[in-house]
């Protein structure tokens, strides 16, 4: 294979490279709109927006039709992600309020699922020395 030749694949693979994660971008939306989950401002992976999401939507299922129950939505994502995530997870849900946080790099989520605000975030742990 000559020069002209590995550089056609190389760009080719880049290419595909882009239509695949442009895909993967459309379908994530397509979901978030079936679920009606609206993305405000994120500095997290996608896997742990999904899980975010998911479980968010079984949650908010599985409460009585018409009734959100804040505290509860909070408690349940805050400790479903510290379980699964590692300590420190900080979980603000209602349908007005402000914040300003410090977080921890990959750790902040901010989104709208029907009518409710989820603020989802991180923060580093540090031993106390004595």
């Amino acid at each position: 294979m000559d020069a002209a030749e590995e550089e056609l694949e190389r760009r080719s693979k880049f290419l595909n490279s882009l239509i695949q994660k442009k895909k993967k971008e459309v379908e994530q939306k397509q979901e978030n709109d079936r679920m009606k989950i609206r993305v405000r401002a994120s500095d997290m992976a996608l896997p742990l927006q999904n899980h975010a999401f998911k479980t968010s939507r079984d949650i908010l299922d599985s409460m009585p039709s018409g009734k959100i129950d804040s505290k509860r939505l909070a408690l349940s994502l805050k400790k479903d992600f510290d379980s699964t995530y590692g300590p420190a997870w900080h979980c603000v849900v209602g349908t007005s309020f402000g914040s300003y946080v410090t977080h921890s790099l990959g750790g902040f989520l901010y989104f709208s699922i029907d009518k409710v605000y989820v603020l989802l975030f991180k923060t580093a742990v540090e031993p106390l020395d004595q």
